[in-house]
């Protein structure tokens, strides 16, 4: 039975990649080694390295003066980054869930006054807050754009009086981005882009060095960017998964493609929760509801077949459904690599459920 795949992280990868890292687990680059083994210094890891963020630029249409990164960590370590390179006098978070509560919690850490300019905690984050205000005198504004645990998204960049910073780990090249009204974006690699274990970074080079504090060596972007991502050595073999996605998604068409083929995704399954009696979103806005994660319950008066219908899922060969303890229910996360198969085999499940009971 083919299993399909809707964790939300560690999640699914393309064929491609697993199958391209597989390969050079035996045997990279013709070395005879494995990429797990050889020493990140070398001319064939470099080639990969260099590629990788050559790849990223591309895909994003990175501007002249970014720098691209593939560093440790995950996002939990960029919160602390972040706010450590470039919060000097103020710095103002918006408040969608819970990574973007993280985030502001370690800027707090700082000296300096973080502002937090809206919340959506009074409803569980089922919302996007609206006609907030950005101080104009703050080093930067961060928000996270795509919320994994509770199901909303950002579409397009806010509009911001003030630099942007942006935790894009959930939908980073699933859609187009203006990178040039950032001076920072960050994704965790382990659910659009490779294997968990590296953190892609895309920053802005004139906007560093700003800070009068003293950054330790390691959460110094200046560093990592002076030493190529290879000041300490870089999780090699989640890299090079990294690279073979960008591969796969730029032969597939590019950032259009792919967005043509997540809105399409994420279209049909709303379609099906809104048509079908059993099942209601968890999102009351459709214009806030996430592409990359679709959350969903059983509605009121069938409660009761939650269990029931999990089970009957993983029966079928649907796997990660299980909604986060925050919010119960179901979460289907249809990321980059999730195909259009996998989204029908869970409407026909619902389909077929709905029937029986």
């Amino acid at each position: 039975m083919k299993k399909h795949n809707f964790y939300a992280g560690p999640s699914i990868m393309p064929e491609f990649t697993k199958q391209k890292t597989a390969e050079a687990m035996i045997d990279f680059s013709g070395t005879g080694l494995s990429v797990a083994e050889v020493s990140h210094r070398s001319k064939e890891f470099v080639a990969v390295m260099d590629q990788a963020r050559q790849l990223v630029k591309e895909l994003l249409e990175v501007p002249e003066g970014y720098s691209v990164l593939f560093l440790q960590g995950g996002a939990s370590l960029q919160f602390l980054m972040a706010p450590m390179n470039f919060l000097e006098k103020k710095a103002a978070y918006l408040n969608t869930g819970t990574w973007a509560s993280k985030a502001l919690k370690e800027a707090k850490t700082f000296v300096g006054p973080v502002v937090e300019v809206a919340s959506s905690k009074d409803k569980n984050f089922n919302y996007l807050p609206k006609g907030f205000v950005i101080p104009e005198d703050a080093d930067y504004f961060h928000y996270t754009s795509n919320n994994t645990i509770y199901g909303t998204e950002f579409f397009t960049d806010p509009v911001s009086p003030v630099p942007m910073i942006c935790d894009m780990s959930s939908d980073i090249l699933s859609r187009p981005v203006d990178v040039s009204k950032y001076i920072l974006i960050y994704a965790g690699a382990q659910k659009n882009l490779g294997p968990s274990g590296a953190t892609l970074v895309i920053v802005k080079n004139d906007a560093l060095g700003k800070v009068t504090r003293p950054i330790p060596t390691m959460l110094d972007y200046k560093i990592h960017i002076d030493n190529d991502s290879m000041f300490n050595t870089p999780a090699t073999v989640p890299v090079f998964g990294c690279l073979q996605t960008l591969i796969w998604l730029k032969e597939l068409g590019g950032i259009p493609a792919v967005e043509k083929l997540n809105k399409a995704k994420a279209d049909a399954l709303y379609g099906e929760i809104e048509r079908n009696k059993l099942f209601m979103a968890t999102i009351p806005d459709p214009n806030d509801r996430s592409r990359m994660n679709v959350n969903f319950v059983m509605s009121p008066e069938y409660a009761e077949l939650e269990k029931p219908f999990l089970a009957f899922a993983k029966s079928q060969g649907l796997l990660g459904l299980e909604g986060h303890r925050s919010v119960g229910g179901f979460r289907a996360s249809l990321y980059n690599a999730l195909p259009m198969e996998s989204v029908q085999a869970l409407i026909s499940a619902m389909q077929t459920f709905e029937k029986e009971n």
